[in-house]
């Protein structure tokens, strides 16, 4: 686990890529949390009928699952502000999907906050300004992409920490 602080986070960084496999189990599972009951997303049989040769994930896992990857990354205390996200190529049971992010602006503090001033002054100190950063998102399959979108995150006075490394991960499978 790395400590990545804020004012250390830069336009241009990587994130480290995230595998995820493409279950039927992820799949469904991602439906039923979001209600979801198309039978686009739980039934072959329908599904193959309306055109798709299996079921396929709805956009809401998506969405979740890009979340998560942002949250792995900065960490529990980062505020997942907007998420602007487009759908390509369906993700399929067997494939495998592949995250990957590049921060693309960063505004905020470029040092840490400043002491707090002595404890005879009354005045309540200044909060601390939070770093915004924006990340572009890509997440591929053997079809191409399957999502592509933009975030923002607001990261805490002193910094997010970072609980990615910069190998790439595998996540467990099955795991929403």
């Amino acid at each position: 686990m790395s400590d990545q602080r804020a004012p250390d986070i830069r336009a241009g960084d990587v994130l480290p890529v995230l595998e995820i496999p493409i279950t039927r189990t992820l799949i469904v599972a991602g439906a039923l949390a979001s209600r979801d009951y198309q039978d686009v997303h739980h039934d072959v049989e329908l599904a193959q009928a309306k055109g798709s040769p299996d079921i396929f994930m709805n956009i809401l896992t998506t969405n979740g699952l890009v979340g998560r990857y942002l949250t792995d990354h900065f960490g529990p205390t980062a505020v997942l502000q907007k998420l602007a996200i487009r759908l390509g190529a369906p993700n399929y049971p067997g494939d495998t999907m592949t995250l990957t992010g590049t921060i693309t602006e960063v505004d905020g503090p470029p040092a840490p906050a400043p002491a707090p001033p002595p404890a005879s002054t009354t005045a309540p100190a200044p909060a601390p300004a939070k770093t915004t950063v924006q990340v572009r998102i890509v997440g591929t399959n053997a079809l191409g992409h399957h999502v592509t979108g933009t975030a923002t995150l607001h990261l805490p006075p002193g910094g997010a920490t970072a609980s990615c490394t910069s190998s790439p991960r595998r996540s467990p499978e099955g795991t929403v």
